[in-house]
């Protein structure tokens, strides 16, 4: 474990999902602030045109493998590339550890409804989880002195921010210092998918690397989101690769 590799000038780190959960493990025995993205296609191609989510992906502490075309971009490019360590999984195996070893959590982002009910599937798969806090992600501006204190407060082990791509990157990089949690990972659509609000594709799905397919099934209006997949998949076998 250890290694980086470069996929469209954004690097990836080469880890299992047993490596990722022990990395963030260290992060929090270190009790400093760590930033952690969960890099797929999408994310990738919206690096491309966006500076600054480029340069805070390659600031991150631990980008991981969240997408079979970003596995599959880095072993067609001669790099080798354990296996996908998706988001969502992360953030359970995470949870799954904070239970057994103590570890606090805070959840920020999604629907009002949305962040209360993932906190209660949490609770009822995690027994024994500490949940400090959570809190929407609807604010402006002016709000984010106060979250960002509030969160501080609470000193969480791990923030999980589903505030979206790029959004939640962006405002854990520019408030990082100033939470001043271990553990800070941007979850998108987790809790979406712990409430129930956003179902998963099926595990055969996701073996076979058509997850995107089902969302897109479920979700007709991501057509254009989706259109990064080709667009990706195109600039990766034309060999732009750093």
């Amino acid at each position: 474990m250890g290694t980086k590799v470069t996929v469209l000038d954004v690097s990836i780190d080469t880890v299992t999902m047993s490596e990722a959960v022990a990395k963030l493990e260290q992060f929090i025995a270190e009790k400093t602030p760590h930033l952690i993205a969960t890099a797929n296609a999408e994310m990738v191609m919206l690096a491309q045109e966006d500076q600054e989510l480029a340069a805070i992906l390659n600031q991150c502490d631990l980008v991981v493998p969240d997408g079979a075309g970003v596995v599959w971009a880095a072993r067609h490019q001669g790099y080798t590339m354990p296996e996908r360590v998706a988001g969502y999984d992360l953030s359970q195996n995470l949870l799954a550890q904070a239970a057994n070893k103590g570890y606090s959590v805070f959840m920020f982002g999604s629907q009002p409804e949305i962040v209360e009910k993932a906190k209660k599937i949490a609770l009822e798969l995690y027994p024994g989880l500490r949940i400090v806090g959570t809190r929407e992600g609807f604010f402006t501006a002016q709000d984010e002195p106060f979250i960002v204190q509030s969160i501080s407060a609470a000193k969480p082990d791990i923030l999980l921010a589903a505030l979206g791509v790029p959004k939640q990157e962006k405002w854990l990089a520019r408030n990082l210092s100033n939470l001043n949690v271990p553990v800070c990972m941007g979850v998108g659509g987790t809790f979406d998918v712990m409430a129930g609000a956003v179902k998963r594709a099926p595990l055969w799905m996701q073996r076979i690397s058509l997850e995107w397919l089902f969302r897109l099934i479920l979700q007709p209006q991501r057509v254009i989101r989706m259109m990064a997949l080709p667009r990706f998949a195109f600039k990766v076998l034309l060999g732009k690769k750093c």
